[in-house]
Order: structure tokens, then C-alpha cells, then sequence
């Protein structure tokens, strides 16, 4: 028997419930204190332009500084959060202390900031869990700099760049021939279009609960769809925000911004958008999933009261007459007829025969 995706009931809200805490509960001043700190920290550094292509990783800090003198674009992706190396990292590329306190921070609302000569942006990347229909939402920051991007992600083992990595590695590519805020679009936009590839998931669940709940609505049933619905609720609040980063980005004037990347800009602008009004459409797909469990529960109830009705209604002329004949009186007609009995029964079958003809004649059952 294939296994259920949608996680039972114990082992889907006690997550939840972590995540939930968290969020709720997110205080910016201690959220940098509060990380874990991470084992390992792994730096890839990009370095590229036109005709030329540098791939390189190192789990040293110290090994990516040279990069910051040479004229050539380059992207230096930083896999684990630890605040020695965000400092030193932060500290050679010249970027502000505001900004390394919100790379260090934690549940952070997506947002745009203009500080020195960077440009800063902080934003949700999200990741669908299949064995457990859970969506797992991971920060990632990005730095744009004069002919260099910086990104910062808390896991080493995943993210949804490989597209852009591959992108660099071809010659001839826009992404090879553009500046490094063409780079900085291609990040986001990655990042975004992934958004669409979680709320595919998300749609298969609530077409999965769509065909389970007619057939079992039940208490655990309900507990699924409440589950779908806090996952999509945890969701959109990540990626709502980034709605306003987008709109920041295309009113800046900040010279790393070139013209004509204005445009590119406008495209993940319009996804965003796009993605935010389709998880507005799941939210209410899943009202209506909570709209048709109700609605099965009701019609199941009156099922039953329906059926409790009429086995009520043919047992009451029997209860009647049994109750007339049950009482002591010496003097009852037919009391003493030796075929009483028969006779009783028999009007009392024929009443209950009669009024099931009558009920079905008139299509009440």
C-alpha cells in the first residue's frame, strides 16, 4: 500500500507548532544571539566575465579576500552562518554592521536596504518536504557590491541555485556578459520562480484532500486540512513581504542598478505578484475544503437522523398498541380471544408494512 503523503495527525502539528513559536515569538534584538551556530561553513567563489571563468571553494575565510582587489565579477556564496566569518567577510567587502546584524538574524521579514555602497536583500527560500507536506523555509541574504555579489544561506547541503551556477559555467551566456546586477536579478529570480514549484506540491495536496474527504469525513481528515492550511499560512507570510522588496528594487537609483536591468527587475516583480495571488487562491481552496468537510459531517448527520426518524415513526403505532393491551383492566375488547395474540401481531405488521409502502411511494427513504 503506497504511503499517504499528508503527514498523521501527532507528527504534523508538533512542527508546526516549533515553527510557530518561533515566528510568533521573533524578537530582533535577541534573534541574532539566539542562532545555532553551524559545524561547518563552505565558500564558493564565481569569478567571471566575458571570456574567462574561475570556479573555486574553500572552507577558509581568508582565501576569498583576494578577490575583493581584482576588476573581474564575481559571485561568492557563502553555505552556513557563523558570525566569525560573516564578520571578516562583511569587514574586507566593506559592508555595514546594520547589514551584517541582519545576515546574522533569523526570521527576518523579507526587505531592501541601501547602506555604503551596497545594496542589500534579505528574503525567504523555500523548500517543499514530500514525506512530511511540509513546507521548510530557509533565509537567505544577498549582497550586491561593486562588481561582486555576496550570498548568505544558513544550509550547505541545498539550495535552488545550480540553475545560475550552470549559467556561469557556459560561455556566451547573458549572465557571463552582464554586470553583477544582472546576477543579482538571476539570484532572485531563481528564488522566486522556486516559490511556484512549492505551491505545485501544495496543489496536489489539496486536490488529494478534495477526493479523500467525501469518502472519510473524519475528525483525522480535518486535521490534515488544517495542517495544509497553517503550512500555506507559514508560506505566504514568508514570500508576502517580498512583494515590497521587488517594488523597492525598481524605485532605487543606486548606481550598482544599471537601466537596463530595470526590466528584468519588473519580471520577478510581476511573479511575485503572481505567486502571492496564487496562494490567496489556495487559501480559499482550502476554506472550501473546510466548507465541504462540514458539509459532509451534516449530510452524514442527517443520514443518520433520517434513519433514526423513520425506524422511530414504524415502531410507534406498535408501541401503541402493545402500550394500550399492557394495561390491567379485567375488561378489554378481545382480551380474552384465544387468537388475540395472532390478531395483534398481525395488525401491527400490517401497519409497519403499510406505512414502509407509503414511505417509499412518497421518496422519503
Amino acid at each position: 500500500m503506497a504511503k499517504n503523503p499528508i503527514l498523521p495527525i501527532a507528527d504534523a502539528i508538533n512542527p508546526f507548532k516549533i515553527r510557530k513559536k518561533r515566528l510568533m515569538n521573533f524578537n530582533p534584538v535577541t534573534a541574532v544571539s539566539s542562532r545555532k551556530p553551524v559545524d561547518h561553513v563552505r565558500i564558493t567563489v564565481y569569478e567571471y566575465d566575458s571570456g574567462y571563468f574561475h570556479e573555486e571553494t574553500t572552507d577558509t575565510v581568508s582565501d576569498c579576500f583576494r578577490f575583493a582587489e581584482t576588476d573581474t565579477k564575481k559571485w561568492i556564496n557563502v553555505d552556513g552562518i557563523r558570525r566569525e566569518e560573516v564578520e571578516s567577510i562583511c569587514r574586507h567587502f566593506n559592508v555595514h554592521f546594520l547589514l551584517m546584524e541582519d545576515i546574522m538574524s533569523e526570521g527576518q521579514r523579507a526587505k531592501m536596504d541601501e547602506i555604503g555602497n551596497n545594496l542589500f536583500c534579505l528574503l525567504p527560500m523555500c523548500y517543499f518536504k514530500t514525506e512530511s507536506s511540509a513546507v521548510d523555509i530557509e533565509q537567505v541574504s544577498l549582497v550586491l557590491g561593486k562588481n561582486v555579489v555576496i550570498s548568505f544561506q544558513d544550509d550547505p547541503n541545498r539550495d535552488v541555485f545550480n540553475p545560475i551556477r550552470e549559467r556561469l559555467r557556459t560561455d556566451g551566456t547573458k549572465l557571463r556578459l552582464s554586470g553583477s546586477d544582472y546576477l543579482l536579478y538571476a539570484l532572485l529570480d531563481v528564488i522566486v520562480d522556486n516559490y511556484f514549484v512549492v505551491m505545485d506540491h501544495l496543489g496536489d495536496r489539496i486536490e488529494l484532500m478534495e477526493d479523500i474527504i467525501p469518502r472519510q469525513p473524519n475528525n483525522r481528515t480535518l486535521a490534515r486540512v488544517n495542517y495544509l492550511r497553517r503550512e500555506l499560512m507559514e508560506f505566504k507570510r514568508g514570500i508576502a513581504p517580498v512583494r515590497d522588496l521587488m517594488n523597492g528594487l525598481l524605485k532605487s537609483e543606486n548606481a550598482l542598478l544599471e537601466e537596463n536591468t530595470e526590466k528584468y527587475f519588473k519580471d520577478v516583480s510581476d511573479h511575485i505578484i503572481q505567486a502571492v495571488d496564487l496562494a490567496e487562491s489556495y487559501r480559499d481552496m482550502i476554506i472550501n475544503l473546510q466548507e465541504l468537510y462540514h458539509a459532509q459531517m451534516n449530510q452524514k448527520m442527517n443520514e443518520v437522523m433520517k434513519v433514526l426518524t423513520v425506524v422511530t415513526t414504524l415502531l410507534a403505532p406498535m408501541t401503541v398498541i402493545t402500550g394500550i393491551y399492557g394495561m390491567n383492566f379485567d375488561h378489554m375488547p378481545e382480551l380474552k380471544n384465544p387468537n388475540g395474540y395472532f390478531i395483534t401481531i398481525g395488525v401491527m405488521l400490517c401497519i409497519f408494512v403499510g406505512m414502509i409502502l407509503f414511505f417509499r411511494k412518497r421518496g422519503w427513504f
